[in-house]
């Protein structure tokens, strides 16, 4: 991922944290809200392009944002992370089980490329990474306080994310090298 993205995507969690500590609710809401609109704009003025994660994270904001002004209550702004999730998990798991693959999809509107087989493979399991990270969240915005929530939402995900590409790495390992032994038992067998 880009860089000028990855500082973008904390903008609008940023905002919040900072102006809950130090104002109205209200306030922060409208203020992570207003960044959230400048998030998508800088993201198109950098890649002339939003690609569809944005716009998710940014109707998400909107809605949420709009009902926590309504209610005057945060708790609705903070579980986007928690909608995207429960969105896009699904997503990632019904296109692997179609063959396809969403990930490639985000990938090359991201300007990215990498091996097609690699994603493939993890995609499945980031549907369910992001499914069970997403309910995490949930319990974050209900049960801890906002500097916890900005953590997670930011740092944390990243962290839990490297994790998990971690263990998917070893996996996809053992997977080749026992793919690779049996291949050579069969060879060896046929001699």
């Amino acid at each position: 991922m880009n860089k000028p993205f990855f500082i973008l995507s904390f903008l609008p969690a940023l905002a919040y944290w900072a102006l809950e500590e130090f104002t109205r609710i209200e306030i922060a809401v409208a203020g992570g809200m207003a960044l959230a609109i400048l998030e998508m704009s800088l993201e198109y003025y950098f890649y002339k392009k939003v690609h569809s994660v944005s716009k998710l994270n940014f109707f998400l904001i909107l809605i949420l944002g709009s009902a926590s002004l309504f209610f005057r209550e945060g708790l609705l702004f903070k579980l986007q992370p928690f909608f995207t999730g429960i969105v896009m998990g699904p997503i990632f798991i019904f296109k692997t089980n179609k063959k396809e693959s969403y990930m490639l999809e985000l990938m090359q509107e991201m300007g990215q490329r990498i091996p097609d087989q690699l994603v493939i493979k993890l995609e499945r399991d980031m549907g369910y990474f992001l499914l069970l990270y997403s309910s995490f969240m949930g319990y974050v915005a209900f049960k801890l306080s906002t500097s916890a929530w900005l953590f997670y939402k930011t740092a944390g995900f990243y962290i839990a994310f490297a994790l998990f590409t971690a263990l998917e790495m070893v996996l996809i390992r053992m997977k080749i090298k026992k793919e690779m032994n049996n291949a050579q038992v069969t060879a060896s067998r046929k001699k």
